[in-house]
């Protein structure tokens, strides 16, 4: 982990509009550092860099450069499960899942100041990763989704249940798109996560940004 900071109630604000990467939907010549550029202009507010086929070098060069891109615009960046590459890539943190490492031992590798974010999709998965020292939650799938073959579904009054039982904030995700974004409203999430909607869009500058307009109604 790098000098660079983020307090709890900046992770919260940085919670609106989370994207997570997904190489397979670069256009011909679009750089995945690209992509995300395109994104944080369009006012994404997180990044996760997910990568599921890439050997590590790979991954821990590409995680150096969305770092830097990031800091650039002042969001956090998070890598999904690995934590020795988001520790020696100098990112803010690590998202993992529940059949990952659990969220004390990964601050306990990373120090108190990284972001840990922790995938949940039942009330007690929830309540057990606060309690361990997760920073916030992610939770889904809430909608259909192509982007993970394992999705869960997870019901909006399960999402609701999740809001209510926690104090860190809580994001959506799975099969979230500027269609169907409205019927989150009143749940008490702090935000969406969402990977097609971004990068899977002919221009993700305006997607993202049509994105951020209708999540900014429904807070």
């Amino acid at each position: 982990m790098d000098e660079h900071r983020f307090t709890k109630d900046e992770i919260r604000r940085a919670m609106e509009l989370y994207a997570v990467t997904d190489r397979r939907w670069l256009k011909p010549g679009q750089t995945l550092t690209g992509a995300v550029r395109e994104a944080l202009e369009g006012g994404a507010t997180f990044i996760q860099l997910r990568e599921k086929e890439l050997d590590s070098a790979l991954i821990e060069a590409e995680a150096g450069e969305l770092k830097t891109l990031c800091r650039k615009f002042g969001v956090p960046f998070v890598i999904d499960d690995d934590v020795e590459i988001a520790a020696r890539a100098g990112a803010d943190g690590v998202h993992v899942g529940q059949e990952d490492m659990e969220a004390g031992r990964v601050r306990a590798l990373l120090g108190e100041d990284a972001i840990v974010g922790v995938s949940a999709e039942t009330v007690e998965e929830a309540v057990l990763a606060e309690k361990n020292g997760a920073d916030y939650l992610g939770v889904g799938a809430v909608f259909p989704t192509g982007s993970k073959d394992d999705a869960v579904p997870v019901s909006l009054d399960t999402l609701k249940n999740i809001c209510g039982a926690v104090s860190i904030p809580v994001i959506a995700i799975g099969g979230i798109t500027k269609d169907n974004v409205e019927e989150l409203r009143g749940t008490g999430i702090a935000g969406i996560a969402v990977i097609s909607a971004i990068f899977a869009q002919p221009d993700i500058r305006r997607a993202a940004e049509e994105l951020k307009s209708r999540v900014n109604v429904i807070l």
